[in-house]
């Protein structure tokens, strides 16, 4: 099967220029390797960019401290740390994973030490052997659509690339969901998204940057989105990050 894989390599050989002035949308299906080779801070293939990737892969280990669980994914391309943030340490509202079974994970990918890691949104248990052949075959799919749109000149609609129906549903479920936000929730929002850090933005920094809005007003707005998907809390109830 690695064989077959092996041109996995050109989904990372489009300049980073290309998609830098695109934002992620939609969920695009990846091996390991690609997440590991793809370019700093991105989850692209040929150019066009995701705002998540999905993964399947076999859990080898699990340590959990107080603020997160850390999951060593793998499957036949490679292996990747994958942090599951708690809220307020409680290890309870954790998915129940078991080593050495199959787990599909949703998340984006941050480096930490000079290595890639993915910050999980979702991670479900693989209860269907077929779901493994399935995500490969999405990985490939996703994959030649993405090639075949770039050498037709696409420009834009970068979910069209990503796994189907899926990708596409994704794609513009977030744009409605951005959308449907009013000005101080789309401002708030949007400084929780351009934040590039492992651990989010900070409740303080968010003061500092909305001070025409009252502590009350703001923990509503925030609690409003972490209420509706749009952003979650990362190493504390007070550090913040974007699920788009």
């Amino acid at each position: 099967m690695n064989d077959s894989f092996g041109d996995f390599n050109a989904t990372q050989t489009a300049p980073a220029g290309a998609a830098s002035n695109q934002k992620g949308e939609g969920i695009v299906p990846l091996v390991i390797k690609q997440i590991v080779d793809a370019p700093e801070g991105n989850i692209e293939l040929f150019g066009m960019q995701y705002a998540m990737a999905c993964v399947v892969g076999i859990v080898r280990n699990v340590e959990t401290s107080s603020t997160k669980i850390t999951y060593t994914l793998e499957d036949h391309s490679g292996r990747i740390d994958a942090h599951y943030w708690l809220e307020e340490g409680d290890a309870l509202k954790a998915p129940e994973v078991m080593v050495n079974n199959y787990v599909k994970v949703y998340g984006t990918t941050r480096s930490q030490g000079g290595q890639k890691t993915l910050m999980v949104f979702k991670l479900l248990p693989v209860l269907d052997p077929n779901e493994v052949c399935t995500h490969l075959l999405e990985v490939l799919n996703a994959r030649y659509r993405a090639e075949d749109y770039q050498n037709k000149g696409g420009s834009g609609a970068v979910a069209s690339a990503g796994s189907g129906s899926m990708a596409d549903f994704t794609a513009s479920q977030s744009s409605a969901i951005v959308s449907g936000l009013d000005p101080k929730q789309q401002a708030v929002f949007q400084a929780i998204k351009s934040n590039v850090s492992e651990e989010g933005i900070s409740r303080k920094e968010l003061k500092a940057k909305f001070s025409h809005i009252s502590d009350s007003e703001l923990t509503n707005i925030l609690d409003f989105m972490i209420s509706e998907g749009h952003i979650y809390s990362s190493i504390d109830a007070d550090h913040f990050i974007c699920t788009m």
